[in-house]
């Protein structure tokens, strides 16, 4: 089984969950971190998937891996967990775009990453 295709799979999923909690339950700023947060990991979860489909599983474990860091810091604070967390959430997204240079690196030169 492919490991970060299934946990593609679990991002997008998170996500779309992510994104009904802060539509229908949360209030305050904790609806603007879970739509950012959704939205975020959504994207990189179907971002994974395709750059699997190009053999490049390096950018692809840093769209999964960025994204959880990135949507789940803004998640627990959502939740109401410590709000220092915030000051993580930048390492997922320094993952995110180190993930789309990759692959623009790997897609140029042919290269499997």
């Amino acid at each position: 089984m492919n490991w970060i295709a299934a946990l593609a799979a679990l991002s997008g999923a998170m996500a779309v969950t992510a994104g009904a909690f802060g539509a229908h339950g949360a209030q305050g700023e904790a609806v603007e971190w879970l739509k950012t947060g959704g939205q975020y990991q959504l994207v990189h979860a179907v971002a994974a998937l395709v750059a699997l489909q190009f053999a490049a599983r390096a950018p692809a474990a840093l769209f999964v891996g960025g994204g959880f860091v990135f949507a789940g810091t803004l998640y627990l604070m959502a939740l109401g967990l410590p709000r220092w967390l915030g000051a993580v959430t930048p390492i997922g997204g320094a993952g995110l775009i180190l993930g789309w240079l990759w692959l623009a690196w790997a897609l140029a030169f042919r290269a499997r990453a």
